[in-house]
């Protein structure tokens, strides 16, 4: 049943359906499952209401839609994004393209991977359930200390993911991409 408040294609993937265009294998969709449930449990624990923990949800299942199709295929679409991280501007691409209208969801799906100075409340808590996702098979200490912290954690949960994401990068001897650095600038400032 699709909800009217909600553009159909949203409300399909809070249930779980994606689009038709969508590139996902069967260790994917685990993942889709998982980010999802972690994402609707924290939109009703913070709160939320029932529009918003579906948009929570349709982000989640959203976010790695096209993580399996060709990076090639992305390219136009993902703009300056290289191919580990073109998938998700891609993604809020393709959505708007079909017509959904929502910044905030958008923009959670475009910079889910890296951070970004401009995310909003529903892109920082995706950014942490994409990395802190329970049905990976990392066994860390500190995931577990940072999930049983959220959702009410988000400052520091922020911060601590932003910092490993950037020494994973430097320890493989990479620069960590400028969005990253810049969110994560943001977050160390005032008001954080």
């Amino acid at each position: 049943m699709s909800d009217p408040d909600l553009h159909p294609l949203i409300s399909a993937a809070s249930r779980g359906e994606l689009p038709e265009w969508a590139a996902v294998d069967s260790d994917r969709r685990t993942h889709l499952e998982s980010v999802a449930r972690l994402m609707r449990e924290w939109a009703r624990t913070l709160g939320l209401g029932g529009r918003d923990q579906k948009r929570w949800a349709a982000a989640a299942w959203l976010h790695d839609a096209l993580r399996s199709a060709d990076p090639r295929d992305l390219a136009e679409a993902a703009g300056e994004y290289t191919d580990g991280v073109r998938h998700g501007p891609a993604t809020a691409a393709r959505l708007e393209a079909e017509g959904v209208d929502d910044d905030e969801l958008l923009g959670a799906i475009r910079h889910h991977t890296l951070g970004h100075r401009r995310l909003q409340r529903l892109g920082r808590y995706l950014y942490l359930a994409d990395y802190l996702d329970p049905s990976r098979s990392i066994d860390s200490p500190e995931r577990a200390e940072l999930l049983a912290r959220l959702p009410d954690g988000l400052g520091d949960a922020l911060r601590m993911v932003c910092a490993r994401r950037i020494a994973w990068q430097l320890e493989r001897g990479h620069a960590p991409h400028q969005d990253t650095v810049d969110f994560c600038h943001q977050l160390s400032g005032p008001g954080e």
